[in-house]
């Protein structure tokens, strides 16, 4: 039961950088008069001496002596205003009206709705074109969703998706593909300050039906399938899941490139282990996409060579404990681990786990850790209840082999490797339903 709900007066806290957020927020929820006080950021690393000045002094937002902000938020009795709470209205004209294209270009851009680079307008004849890349109904429901998981779900039909796939550049025979990636839920515009993005693996033979590049280059902008499924992806999250406007509905204090296209795909032809799809159940004749919370570290390097171990457990320490890698493997790096004993993926994986040590210090004073993991491990949750009994200076393993993903891809110039942050969360797709 909230505080509210059991009659125990509250007033939200937050650092006034998260101002505009905070109402924002507030408002979706049909909260617009929710009462609440800001102090300065930051309040990590402040001593006892400087939170008490925050505390007696002024409110950064209002301006006001922030114990007074408090006082009258728990105190001031509800006016008509607070009870009358706030609706929206989700639905939009299905067209715009006629104008010239540059006009036309302008109002996206000043609505957000593009990622700032130059879009293809979606008129009726593209859209409609578009479609033809899929038999399901324009009006059928795909899923739903937001930013975060403090803002409301919006859900979305077939046409909505290939209106922001025409916007992307993308041809009807990728829009199977993009449809799964709309349909997992996971948006590629997460709004967390720490810049999460949306990397996505293409397995199966759709990649070279529509010609997706998963050789020279896979990761990069240098084929057209991979860069307008992954900027569609980016486009669709922002419009269909109800913006990502700065310090609004995206808080992202770096950002990350990421969010631009980060649609890649394995080659599995060259690969001596099983492909990615295969390995969470589906038919190595099926076509999938499997998409990650991530994006948010890249750690990189070559190998395996004679110093690979030492080289790994250095990554594995400089990556975030609560985000496990996705471990991109040129076919040249896959084969060198075929040759050092490693001739499934699971052996891998197992070494990897094994490996991903840190001492329990770094481990739980890690931010996330303390958010997303500390609550499971006090509750009796394993590993981590164990974890938590660890000395301070004790080597702990971050990351279970399922944790982890290893995937091939690349064209055969060099031994290399990266590791990618990618939280795996039950997100592999089917493309060939959405064909």
């Amino acid at each position: 039961m909230s505080l509210e709900a059991a009659g125990v007066p509250t007033v939200a806290i937050h650092t006034h950088v998260f101002a505009r957020l905070a109402k924002s927020v507030a408002r979706a929820g049909g909260m617009p008069t929710l009462r609440q006080a800001f102090v300065p950021q930051p309040i990590v690393g402040r001593s006892p001496e400087q939170l008490r000045a925050y505390v007696y002094g002024d409110d950064p937002v209002s301006r006001r002596p922030f114990v007074r902000e408090v006082l009258e938020g728990l105190t001031a009795p509800l006016d008509d205003q607070d009870l009358s709470g706030l609706s929206f209205e989700r639905s939009k004209p299905r067209l715009l009206e006629p104008d010239t294209e540059g006009n036309l270009h302008q109002l996206f851009l000043q609505n957000h709705w593009t990622d700032c680079l130059p879009i293809v307008l979606p008129t009726e004849e593209r859209v409609e074109a578009m479609l033809k890349g899929t038999s399901r109904a324009p009006d059928e429901i795909v899923g739903r969703l937001r930013p975060t998981r403090y803002r409301e779900f919006w859900e979305f039909t077939v046409e909505k998706v290939a209106v922001n796939a025409v916007m992307a550049g993308a041809r009807p025979e990728y829009l199977p593909v993009i449809l799964a990636l709309a349909a997992s839920g996971m948006t590629a515009r997460h709004s967390s300050t720490t810049s999460w993005a949306a990397p996505s693996i293409v397995n199966g033979p759709i990649r070279n039906e529509i010609g997706m590049n998963s050789g020279m280059g896979a990761m990069g902008p240098y084929n057209h399938a991979n860069a307008t499924i992954g900027r569609a992806h980016g486009i669709l999250s922002q419009n269909l899941q109800g913006g990502s406007v700065i310090g609004d509905t995206y808080m992202g204090s770096l950002g990350n490139a990421y969010n631009y296209s980060a649609t890649w795909a394995e080659n599995e032809e060259r690969s001596p282990w099983e492909p990615l799809h295969a390995q969470h159940g589906f038919d190595l004749h099926e076509s999938a996409v499997t998409v990650y919370l991530g994006g948010w570290y890249t750690q990189a390097g070559y190998g395996p060579r004679d110093t690979w171990e030492d080289k790994f457990r250095r990554c594995f320490a400089a990556c975030e404990p609560y985000c496990p890698p996705i471990l991109v493997l040129d076919p040249i790096t896959a084969r060198g681990f075929v040759d050092l004993g490693f001739d499934t993926k699971q052996k891998l994986l197992e070494w990897c786990s094994a490996n991903s040590l840190l001492t329990a210090r770094e481990y739980w004073d890690n931010q996330w850790v303390q958010t997303l993991i500390h609550p499971h491990a006090v509750a009796g949750v394993e590993p981590w209840a164990s974890m938590l009994k660890a000395r301070p200076d004790e080597l702990i393993r971050m990351w279970r082999p399922s944790d982890i993903s290893i995937v091939v891809m690349g064209g055969e110039t060099q031994g290399a490797f990266k590791m990618v942050a990618g939280l795996y969360r039950q997100a592999t797709q089917s493309i060939d339903k959405w064909r």
